[in-house]
């Protein structure tokens, strides 16, 4: 039997068409892709039903809203595909991959989001050969998580971050091997795809409406601005700070504000601003300062994972402690584990 793929098409540079202003978001991409696609049932391709939004965005306007949206159609439609291919813009595709990894844990078929560098209108395009590759992962082999394809390779979702703004290798996962190569034959990485559930355990929780920001360190950032960023009413923050998790803790006010904010119920992640390698709080003693303060360890977390679980735990009802404790501890793959 034909295996059968949904495909939920969002929007992305993928299905654009030029305009005035440069590339625009365009509908009618069945009709396109009807011609383009290989015939279901040759050389493996599945039949597929293409669901495509009615606002399609660049993903540059992609909020926490549509990560829910993406996660309640293919929740609604679970049952009656064998797998699931996301079309997406590529500056947000990691969140949204991300996003959709804590929505729908326990995965027992593939979801995999991916789109382009160049429209599938051009003559010269990665659009086609990305969404064939990613249909035919999807049908025929067992990746039970959500995955990104990009390039030739699939990447676990929430592990994955843009690297290249102008490359068809736009993709990479610093602190994870790739789940699956594909050239001459789609060659899967059995070792790094996770292990099948018994069951599937989805939280697809409306987003409420709490903030969580990023805060890159750099040399001459002052307390005042971090204490003023603190003071608005955050429910996590992100913190890239240096090296192994390391910050200017002796910087008068450093310290206090991180203090502060974390006693009246910020959640502050500290992740490294290396793009291989993770965070190890107890390492120098500058880490054990920032963990006094209340700051929790992100371990290898990409940004993109950390701010999708943080508002995914915070969504989910979770106290801030009961957050703390969760954001260094895997809940799909996402990171490793706690040594």
């Amino acid at each position: 039997m034909t295996p059968r793929i949904c495909i939920l098409y969002t929007g992305g540079t993928f299905g654009m068409k030029p305009s005035a202003a440069g590339y625009a978001p365009d509908g009618g991409l069945e009709a396109a892709l009807a011609t383009t696609l290989p015939a279901a049932g040759k050389d493996g391709m599945p039949a597929w039903d293409l669901v495509e939004y009615d606002r399609l965005i660049d993903s540059a306007e992609a909020q926490p809203a549509d990560w829910h949206t993406i996660a309640a159609d293919i929740a609604a439609r679970y049952a009656d595909y064998d797998g699931f291919v996301v079309i997406h813009g590529t500056d947000t595709m990691a969140y949204t991959a991300s996003a959709l990894s804590f929505a729908l844990q326990g995965l027992r078929k593939p979801v995999i989001v991916t789109g382009s560098q160049i429209p599938l209108c051009e003559p010269r395009n990665d659009a086609r050969n990305n969404l064939t590759s990613a249909l035919l992962i999807a049908a025929r082999y067992p990746v039970p998580e959500v995955g990104l394809f990009f390039h030739d390779r699939l990447l676990r979702g929430n592990r994955a971050t843009k690297v290249a703004s102008a490359d068809f290798a736009a993709f990479d996962s610093p602190n994870h091997a790739a789940l699956a190569r594909v050239g001459i034959n789609i060659d899967i990485n059995a070792a790094a795809v996770l292990p099948m559930p018994r069951a599937e355990h989805f939280q697809v929780v409306e987003p409420g409406t709490q903030e969580v920001a990023v805060l890159r360190l750099y040399p001459g950032l002052s307390s005042a601005r971090l204490q003023h960023l603190l003071a608005q009413p955050l429910a996590g923050l992100v913190l890239q700070t240096y090296g192994a998790g390391n910050g200017p803790v002796a910087m008068p006010g450093f310290l206090d504000a991180l203090a502060a904010a974390s006693a009246r119920g910020t959640v502050i992640v500290n992740l490294t601003q290396c793009q291989r390698g993770g965070v190890d709080q107890a390492k120098y003693a500058t880490g054990s300062a920032l963990a006094g303060a209340g700051v929790v360890g992100g371990g290898d977390l990409t940004v993109e994972a950390a701010v999708t679980k943080l508002h995914h735990l915070i969504s989910c009802g979770l106290e801030p402690d009961a957050v703390r404790r969760q954001m260094p501890l895997p809940l799909c793959g996402e990171c490793s584990e706690p040594a």
